[in-house]
């Protein structure tokens, strides 16, 4: 079994990860197209650091069941506690070939995105919410990119969501320190960050300090800015094409300064 790098993230986050990115309507456009993307005809599912499910099950209901690998054990723990009242669940613990059990809308999967494999093909490939931007090293979001395309079904689709560079350049108004307050829903919450980005290596650290009716939780985040050129790069070496760039799940045009870009790839010899 290929050794599993998890750096931490669902150790700090799990416990109110769904707060700081709720599921419902603020992931149905993510949903949605998601499902447009999708070849159906019974075409396979894979999310590539599926977190909580909050993309993923609701996807599962409109496409059928999704593979979901993730590196964490407590973000899996936590997607499969929310499924299991609803029925069986199988959690394939290592890398190795899936079988999903019946009715189970997403197989959670501990695994590491830079070397995962199976023997399935998938008509969807999918990996959003800055998930590739936390591996910090070119050559590693290169293998994650080579390892999706690898799961891919001719004719199949790979979708990448990440930060936008610039936008991370803005927030922190050109100083390499910054610290900001983001209000969220109820009394007495919302998330203190203190933003440092090392333009030189391009790594964007993020401390934050979750407020939530009193109490308080501490997390913190390091991602590399990654820009879209970059990921197309990666993409072509994995023999990849761009099919389109979107800012947000809406089709909104990237113009390179909006939070994030959402890209959609097929390989490049499918028509």
């Amino acid at each position: 079994m290929t050794d599993i790098h998890d750096i931490g993230y669902g150790r700090q986050f799990a416990d109110f990860y769904d707060r700081l990115f709720p599921g419902g309507p603020a992931v149905a456009q993510t949903v949605r197209r998601l499902a447009d993307l999708h070849p159906g005809d019974g075409a396979a599912t894979l999310e590539l650091g599926v977190g909580t499910g909050r993309v993923a099950l609701p996807l599962a209901k409109l496409v059928g069941p999704v593979v979901g690998v993730d590196s964490s054990p407590e973000m899996l723990a936590v997607l499969t506690e929310t499924m299991a009242a609803d029925g069986p669940v199988t959690a394939v613990i290592g890398d190795g070939s899936v079988a999903p059990a019946v009715g189970d809308p997403v197989t959670p999967v501990l695994g590491d995105l830079r070397h995962w494999a199976d023997e399935r093909q998938y008509g969807l490939v999918y990996c959003v919410c800055g998930t590739l931007s936390m591996l910090l090293d070119p050559q590693e979001q290169a293998r994650a990119v080579q390892a999706a395309a690898d799961r891919l079904a001719p004719g199949g689709t790979l979708v990448i969501e990440t930060h936008n560079p610039a936008f991370a350049l803005a927030l922190n108004q050109g100083r390499a320190r910054e610290s900001y307050f983001t209000p969220y829903p109820g009394r007495d919450t919302g998330l203190l960050s203190y933003s440092t980005i090392d333009a030189d290596r391009r790594i964007w650290h993020l401390s934050h300090i979750w407020f939530e009716q009193g109490r308080s939780r501490i997390a913190t985040e390091l991602s590399r800015l990654t820009t879209p050129d970059e990921v197309d790069a990666y993409a072509e070496q994995a023999g990849l094409r761009l099919v389109e760039r979107h800012s947000d799940w809406a089709g909104t045009p990237f113009t390179g300064a909006e939070p994030m870009h959402v890209s959609v790839y097929r390989p490049a010899d499918a028509r």
